[in-house]
């Protein structure tokens, strides 16, 4: 991990507003509202892929991890969490660890099965190792190992129990068990731009950030960056979640709800799913940290809904240092 992001200074805080007004290390003046990112739980697990090099474990994981985003329309939310060193995987070839979110721990086992089985065993090279110790174990490779049709063998990889299934190439080895556990989903933060430009610096300035300073989460959206937030349920359709109306810039003198200040023509969301509540905190401080130093930043905030939705909640003012 590279060193941490240099801490805010706090400068003032206004209690009509409720906003925290800080200067970053780039010298510039950023409004951080005092709010609070609210989470709820999901049941996560945990893939090692492993392949030849690091080219085909990339490639791998991208798939596996592919249509992700939220489970609000997609089938699980997954990301690839951070490339794994050969000398540090069971097969001692270089790896990448992705992450697999779902709202429960058997329709988490389907996703493991669908996505290692159609995107992992199909790209040359490849193995699948659990990389989590769970409190559930789920029975992934003893499934998958039905592919093998008859022809599967059982094997040891690293100490670890292990299926050896024919295909094409020579053989897939994919781990008889993967560890599944509740954990985190939902953090985020907005962060209120001059331009699209601007804008999307700073988020990627963050989502960098959150990769080289935070452990053990994920960013689902592409590259770590959502454009297009949503809301629960629709103002006109009968949706499960439509566009965040309120953070919209294009609406924002059309709508009695927005929060888009004067000057602010681009919001971007980083949104985060950690194994813990204490990995999701960071990773928030240190994107708030990153975007904040970054020109062109008006104002961060996060979402919630009062805590309605979830039990977990993560304050931007503990991210920027307001309570230590």
């Amino acid at each position: 991990m590279s060193n941490s992001n240099t801490k805010l200074e706090i400068l003032g805080y206004d209690d009509k507003e409720k906003v925290f007004t800080v200067k970053a290390q780039s010298g510039q003046t950023v409004k951080i509202v005092d709010t609070f990112a609210e989470m709820f739980p999901l049941w996560a697990g945990r893939v090692l892929i492993t392949a030849q090099n690091e080219k085909w474990a990339q490639i791998a994981a991208s798939l596996t991890t592919g249509f992700a985003t939220s489970v609000i329309a997609a089938s699980a939310e997954a990301a690839i969490e951070r490339a794994v060193p050969a000398d540090q995987t069971p097969d001692k070839r270089p790896g990448v660890l992705i992450q697999i979110y779902n709202r429960d721990r058997f329709e988490l086992k389907h996703q493991l099965m669908e996505r290692i089985g159609q995107c992992t065993m199909t790209c040359p090279t490849t193995a699948a190792f659990n990389g989590l110790q769970g409190k559930r174990t789920l029975n992934v490779g003893s499934s998958l190992r039905y592919f093998g049709d008859g022809f599967q063998k059982k094997t040891m990889v690293g100490g670890r129990k292990c299926w050896k299934i024919p295909v094409m190439e020579g053989v897939f080895i994919v781990e008889d068990g993967f560890g599944a556990m509740e954990a985190v989903a939902g953090g985020n933060f907005m962060i209120f731009a001059e331009t699209q430009e601007t804008g999307l610096q700073a988020a990627e300035a963050a989502a960098d950030a959150i990769r080289a300073n935070a452990p053990d989460v994920i960013m689902p959206f592409p590259g770590g960056v959502c454009r297009a937030g949503s809301k629960a349920g629709s103002l006109k359709y009968k949706l499960k979640a439509s566009t965040n109306h309120p953070y919209c810039p294009t609406l924002k003198t059309l709508v009695p709800d927005s929060v888009v200040p004067d000057g602010v023509n681009s919001v971007y969301e980083i949104v985060i799913n950690g194994l813990t509540l204490d990995a999701v905190k960071n990773a928030m401080k240190q994107g708030v940290t990153a975007a904040a130093n970054m020109p062109g930043i008006v104002k961060i905030s996060s979402g919630n809904y009062g805590g309605k939705l979830g039990p977990f909640k993560a304050f931007l003012k503990d991210a920027i240092g307001a309570t230590s």
